[in-house]
């Protein structure tokens, strides 16, 4: 299931649809040294967010690493930049949740400079990413923005990819081996 080329590992799908599991999976047959980079932020007074970040932790084998990044994503990944590694980043939906105040040209500079990031580490790199553009358009502007940052980013990256997953229905699809590619 690990590609052969060389590349990001991207997991995407709707929520609560396995992609974590999926992507831990995927870093478990890696056979590197894992780096689990979580982009949540722990909240103290949500309960329920603390039982998901909770359930998250339980599935993580001991010998893992863990670094929480909620903002400096980009950071993270120089620093633990080593071929003997696997960096799963868990997950840029609530990476970009953290910097939805950014100005669109400030967002897009931190995309741009994840994307070129990603395309040159020596460390395999399994990004796991939320999709939410398939309802309804959000009714607020927040939303909105959350909506298509998301989706603008996870399109950018799909294409440099060396395995793009679809986790939904309990399946895992790899879409750079079936899809027929936009671009």
């Amino acid at each position: 299931m690990i590609p052969e080329s060389r590349g990001p590992i991207l997991v995407t799908g709707p929520a609560r649809s396995g992609k974590s599991e999926w992507a831990e999976r995927l870093a478990a047959e890696s056979g590197r040294a894992v780096v689990y980079v979580a982009t949540a932020r722990e909240d103290p007074s949500d309960a329920e967010w603390c039982a998901r970040i909770a359930l998250h932790r339980r599935r993580r084998p001991a010998g893992w690493r863990t670094l929480a990044v909620p903002i400096l994503l980009e950071d993270a990944i120089e620093e633990h930049d080593s071929g003997d590694k696997c960096l799963l980043i868990d997950s840029l939906g609530t990476w970009i949740a953290n910097l939805i105040e950014l100005e669109d040209a400030d967002w897009q500079v931190r995309a741009d400079r994840l994307v070129g990031l990603l395309a040159q580490v020596s460390a395999m790199s399994i990004l796991v990413a939320e999709e939410t553009g398939w309802g309804i358009v959000p009714a607020y502007p927040v939303g909105r923005r959350f909506r298509d940052r998301l989706g603008a980013l996870v399109r950018h990256l799909g294409p440099g990819c060396a395995a793009v997953y679809l986790v939904t229905g309990g399946f895992a699809i790899d879409l750079r081996r079936i899809g027929i590619p936009l671009t």
